[in-house]
């Protein structure tokens, strides 16, 4: 049972990576390229980004502790500890920062789709934010497999 904590961090990081790139790579572009409804494509594909970044924050903190109690303060000092902290701030700053914005700009489109709307172009810019965000995020969900493979 002593190796049951780094057994589930493993786990944590599989879950979170391979979450980051199912989702964003894979499903959301599946649901746009075959649903002929975008607003429902949308719909699902953030109801899914909203659950990855729930999967991050528990995977991220559990990664986190973790760390710091196997190696101390020394935790500090490694590159390890630093992504997963950069990636869980990404994925806060994404989940009540960036995604409330975009909600917002849809519920003051509506009843219209806010791509339709006099909104489409703010909603368009903090999409490409968002997008961005996600990217690094999964380049770092990267270099953390790259780390825990290199221990």
């Amino acid at each position: 049972m002593k190796r049951l904590p780094d057994l589930l961090a493993l786990w944590a990081v599989t879950l979170w990576v391979g979450g980051l790139f199912a989702i964003g790579y894979l499903a959301a572009p599946v649901l746009f390229y075959q649903l002929d409804d975008r607003a429902l494509a949308g719909l699902l594909a953030g109801r899914m980004f909203t659950y990855i970044a729930y999967v991050g924050m528990v995977c991220g903190l559990y990664l986190l502790l973790h760390r710091l109690v196997r190696h101390g303060g020394a935790a500090l000092k490694q590159g390890f500890f630093w992504i997963v902290m950069l990636m869980l701030l990404l994925t806060l700053g994404q989940r009540y920062g960036i995604q409330p914005i975009m909600e917002g700009l849809k519920a003051q489109a509506w009843p219209q789709d806010v791509m339709q709307s006099l909104f489409r172009d703010r909603f368009q810019t903090w999409h490409g934010i968002s997008s961005a965000v996600y990217l690094i995020q999964s380049l770092l969900g990267l270099a953390l497999v790259a780390k825990m493979n290199s221990r």
